[in-house]
């Protein structure tokens, strides 16, 4: 009897697995080799050259990120992993030609803005932003040269939630490509793929590896054997590589991926209740919560809604640096999908140009007793 297909938790934790044929090893072996030995007629008959080229470590590791992106589909699915999340994200725009336009959310992850206004301008790419949450906006922004629409979803920090469904019949309606940013997500929570995206990009930093001590980035293509090739040569030409070890980290991380999702999103749901309420807080950004203006699509698209949120603090800036500087179980600092909740004040980290509000705080929060968070949050926020 078959039990295909698998659900996403049991592929994630099978991810990479594949017991070692000469020492009978459960856990596989890294693969710190530079260069692998040619048979005598010239060849290789292991399929790997120089590790720059291709390693066994992150054959393993994209192969295991796009069977949980797009294993159940008919489709050809290819992952190409590199070194972070925005090495995978300047290689999507790399694809791109001097003439071709983008469409990018308004609210994302700043470093993406930036990219495509100060260095990809320069080299002739054009971008419009527009708000994802209005399919009719994207639909406004689109030129006949628009060739990629950039979705984040949900949003960094505002948590906003685009319909991955209805923005893609507008972009392949208009000939363009549709790539997803789907980290605070993963691919066990949402599939964009199966919702209409061709590529789906990750930082592996964040919940895939799980644990705050390695950095890396991933793009997964539906179809689209023409954009597999460009990423292919600008991980391999340019040298935009993992290192074995991480892609080893990461692949072990995939194996906690789903109970460790579970607990994040039931902590912040009981995060987001308690704030939701509180009266020191102005507004709190989850998509969990049915009166968030997300709340009903990501119901829709995802089968939970995550472990990030924001919220914002009566009394603007001077208030919500003092409930973070007053917070003990949580860490201030960058980044999320770790163990640890951490806190962090985004207007300030991004600077002028931030869509934040003055008083938002961006929390990814982690995998502590909800009970003590409440309480340490309580401890800070109640007047």
């Amino acid at each position: 009897m078959s039990i295909d297909p698998l659900h996403p938790a049991t592929r994630a934790a099978h991810a990479g697995l594949a017991v070692d044929p000469e020492t009978r090893a459960v856990v596989p072996p890294i693969h710190l080799a530079t260069t692998f030995e040619r048979a005598p007629d010239g060849s290789y008959p292991a399929g790997y050259q120089y590790s720059r080229s291709a390693n066994p470590n992150r054959a393993t590791l994209e192969a295991a990120l796009a069977d949980l992106e797009g294993g159940d589909l008919d489709d050809e699915i290819a992952c190409v992993a590199f070194p972070s999340g925005m090495a995978a994200i300047f290689a999507v725009l790399q694809t791109l030609a001097p003439g071709d336009h983008v469409v990018a959310p308004r609210d994302a992850y700043y470093n993406v803005a930036l990219l495509l206004r100060d260095h990809f301008a320069r080299w002739g790419v054009a971008v419009s932003f527009a708000d994802m949450t209005a399919p009719h906006e994207v639909a406004s922004a689109m030129t006949p040269a628009t060739k990629l629409v950039w979705i984040e979803t949900p949003s960094n920090p505002l948590l906003d939630i685009t319909d991955i469904e209805k923005v893609a019949t507008v972009a392949h309606g208009g000939g363009a490509l549709v790539a997803c940013d789907n980290t605070w997500a993963t691919p066990l929570l949402q599939r964009p793929l199966a919702l209409g995206a061709d590529l789906v990009v990750h930082a592996t930093t964040k919940y895939l590896a799980g644990h705050s001590d390695v950095t890396g980035g991933a793009v997964v293509v539906r179809g689209q054997t023409d954009t597999v090739e460009r990423l292919q040569t600008v991980q391999r030409v340019a040298g935009v590589v993992p290192a074995p070890l991480d892609c080893w980290l990461v692949a072990r991380g995939l194996r906690t991926l789903a109970v460790r999702m579970r607990a994040h999103v039931e902590n912040a749901l009981a995060l987001a209740h308690f704030l939701d309420v509180h009266p020191s807080v102005e507004r709190v950004h989850y998509p969990g919560l049915p009166n968030d203006p997300g709340h009903a699509t990501a119901a829709k698209q995802m089968d939970d809604f995550g472990g990030m949120l924001s919220f914002v603090v009566r009394g603007g800036e001077a208030k919500a640096r003092a409930v973070a500087n007053g917070l003990q179980l949580f860490t201030q600092a960058t980044s999320l999908g770790g163990p640890e909740s951490l806190v962090e004040h985004r207007a300030s980290v991004e600077g002028p140009a931030s869509l934040a509000p003055p008083g938002l705080l961006r929390v990814s929060v982690g995998l502590e007793h909800p009970d003590d968070l409440i309480a340490d949050l309580s401890r800070v926020l109640d007047p």
